[in-house]
């Protein structure tokens, strides 16, 4: 008897492939943005590091993304290929 395909839809591969479509845009980004200078348009989105002082230990929070139009497709194009699993 033929078993099913079950797909293996994790968020750590989703994670993944987010990131590594959002590498890619980021270094197509940067090919093209010498013939193309409106492609090096970036926006930042995040959070500012803010610091939690215990005296004896001190927390850092905080993370910042530049989110340019080829990026932004390299994060799309990888969600479409986790869809697509």
């Amino acid at each position: 008897m033929a078993r099913a395909y079950r797909s293996v839809k994790s968020p750590w591969l989703l994670f993944l492939l987010l990131l590594a479509g959002g590498l890619a845009g980021s270094a197509f980004s940067g090919v093209l943005s010498d013939m193309l200078p409106v492609l090096a348009s970036t926006g930042k989105v995040g959070l500012r590091p803010a610091t939690l002082d215990l005296q004896f230990m001190q927390l850092t929070f905080g993370f910042t993304v530049d989110l340019g139009p080829v990026t932004a497709l390299g994060i799309v194009l990888g969600y479409l290929v986790y869809r697509k699993l």
